[in-house]
């Protein structure tokens, strides 16, 4: 966000939560790419603040963290001392969720990452709830590559380059015809919480449906390697569309990621090299 923006979001989610009756005197800014995410205190409360216009719905991501919550799924949950819903103020959208402080003395294991990844997808198998597949994410981006006014600076041979990454990936994972559940849709390392409560993921806001190999590729390798009977060729060839996903976002002319360019460059430099994909966390710039 502007920094404009910064301090209205900000305002708007100090104010929401007074009003609610949290004690609110001063609002620390945790991160600040297509949303705001703010703890406040001395409530110790984290708020999650979106324009209006966001593409994400905030509504279904609240709704959805509220029905895992009752599956005892390992998931960061809403904050208990307000009613569970979206606020809107002053322009934005604020969710309201429980703050917990991080155990930064203790690394969380590849094994454990696994096993609570696994708890998350057998409580979303639980629940009823209305998610895209994971290849209308895909379309949304080939949309993007081909648009010279969303994807100004790309050359057309990394152009070309994406847009044929995402199709032939796209259409071999999609052919495989294999088992389809709602999945988190980015449980990447900054999507998970080290607690004194354990592992726990934050960040809903692209649940979509497809194999647990589309979530797998978002991990570190080790990681996918500990997820019971997962499919790795599948899981390569999901690596390949994520890595693809990224690299447009880098590319948008609207991307707010504080690694920008350089993120983007290294991430179309993987691609030229082909498979076999590496993970996220082995891409470096």
């Amino acid at each position: 966000m502007e920094a404009s923006e910064v301090r209205r979001a900000v305002a708007a989610a100090m104010s929401t939560a007074s009003e609610l009756g949290l004690a609110v005197d001063d609002a620390i800014v945790l991160s600040d790419s297509n949303r705001l995410v703010i703890r406040l205190t001395p409530c110790d409360t984290v708020a999650r603040v979106t324009p209006l216009t966001h593409f994400a719905s905030a509504e279904q991501e609240v709704e959805l963290v509220r029905l895992l919550a009752q599956t005892d799924s390992p998931v960061a949950p809403l904050e208990s001392r307000v009613e569970p819903r979206v606020f809107v103020r002053d322009g934005f959208k604020i969710a309201l969720w429980a703050y917990f402080e991080p155990v930064e003395s203790r690394t969380l294991s590849a094994a454990e990452y696994a096993q609570a990844l696994a708890r998350l997808h057998a409580g979303l198998r639980r629940i009823e709830v209305t998610a895209p597949h994971f290849m209308d994410r895909v379309a949304d981006i080939q949309r993007d590559v081909a648009s010279h006014d969303v994807t100004p600076d790309l050359a057309d041979a990394d152009r070309a380059l994406l847009a044929n990454t995402l199709h032939d990936l796209g259409r071999s994972i999609v052919s495989r015809r294999g088992a389809v559940q709602v999945l988190h849709g980015e449980p990447h390392p900054f999507n998970i919480l080290t607690t004194k409560n354990g592992p726990l993921f934050i960040d809903f806001e692209n649940t979509a449906r497809g194999p647990v190999e589309y979530d797998l590729a978002w991990v570190p390798n080790e990681v996918s390697r500990h997820y019971p009977d997962a499919d790795q060729d599948l899981v390569n060839e999901c690596r390949g569309v994520v890595l693809a996903i990224i690299a447009a976002h880098r590319w948008s002319l609207n991307d707010q990621h504080p690694s920008g360019r350089e993120s983007g460059v290294a991430f179309l430099r993987v691609l030229r090299e082909g498979p076999p994909w590496p993970a996220l966390d082995e891409v470096v710039w």
